[in-house]
């Protein structure tokens, strides 16, 4: 059976640290994770490949046999042997601190032969298989701006699993919110990973919306604009009478207070509307319009 390089299998050197090797070992599990790489055969093998090298290594007993004895493994006995008659007491002898392993204390993970072979076919009874976070999920929601003016329920199907949410009112569009365990499941008894969800918000024809304030226009006529009068204002929830100024200049903005969108999570607190006036500038006049508009004109 072939030697491995554990340090190779790591990508680190000889002169690595516990810190090092704990380092190495997390990001490469990361990255071979099977609930990252489903299906993916080369991945499970270089998963148990980057597990056996991080059973040695951060094993002090183990790392040092390792690195004692090295492609020499198959020798290790006799070298133990000869060093007990010379009165040398080896951690790895019948007298020292190596515990025998037992197969059951793997939880199924594969090991190589030359890790059976050369660390008695399992594990440190001390220690544990390390624990994996589940892989998280995304999805996204797609509503339009009316469905997040108010908090409401509904029903996912994420990976064939119904999960009920509750959307509070006032959400952003590209907001993220994270619903925790409603991800993959954790390898070797692992917490489960999360959910997080995206929501995609339609424009609204009427209303642009900036944080909690909304915006929208309001055509008036040209008498009302020049007199003064009044207008009924769509707001996004119902309809309210302003009174327009004499001397209204187009592009005029207002502001109603409180007629905004929810603010994300404050309870019935509000943003404001913005109404910008558009005059309506009267075309195809009449002969007796003309005549009216060119006698004003004079008097100016």
């Amino acid at each position: 059976m072939e030697f491995i390089d554990y340090y190779k299998v790591l990508g680190i050197d000889k002169t690595a640290t516990a810190a090092d090797i704990k380092k190495a070992y997390r990001k490469l599990a990361r990255k071979y994770h099977p609930d990252t790489n489903p299906n993916d055969e080369e991945a499970k093998k270089k998963f148990q490949q980057i597990n056996e090298a991080n059973e040695v290594l951060s094993n002090p007993e183990n790392r040092k046999k390792y690195d004692e004895y090295g492609e020499n493994w198959q020798h290790a006995e006799a070298y133990e042997e000869a060093k007990k008659q010379r009165g040398y007491q080896s951690g790895f002898g019948s007298g020292g601190s190596y515990q025998q392993y037992s197969s059951s204390d793997f939880d199924g993970t594969d090991f190589s032969d030359f890790f059976n072979s050369a660390f008695g076919g399992g594990r440190s009874s001390g220690r544990r298989t390390a624990q994996f976070r589940g892989q998280d999920f995304n999805a996204s929601l797609q509503l339009n701006l009316r469905d997040v003016y108010t908090s409401q329920k509904q029903v996912l199907t994420v990976n064939g699993k119904k999960i009920r949410i509750t959307i509070p009112a006032g959400v952003e569009n590209g907001q993220t919110i994270k619903i925790k365990g409603h991800g993959g499941e954790g390898l070797n008894g692992g917490p489960k990973g999360d959910l997080y969800i995206t929501f995609e918000i339609a424009p609204d024809i009427n209303f642009k919306r900036d944080g909690a304030d909304l915006y929208t226009e309001q055509t008036i006529d040209l008498y009302s604009a020049v007199l003064g009068g009044e207008v009924v204002i769509n707001t996004f929830t119902d309809k309210v009478k302003l009174k327009v100024k004499e001397g209204t200049q187009n592009g005029t903005k207002v502001r109603l207070k409180g007629k905004g969108f929810p603010k994300y999570k404050k309870e019935g607190q509000f943003g404001d509307l913005y109404v910008t006036y558009k005059v309506d500038i009267p075309t195809n006049l009449t002969d007796e319009q003309r005549d009216l508009f060119t006698k004003l004109s004079k008097l100016k």
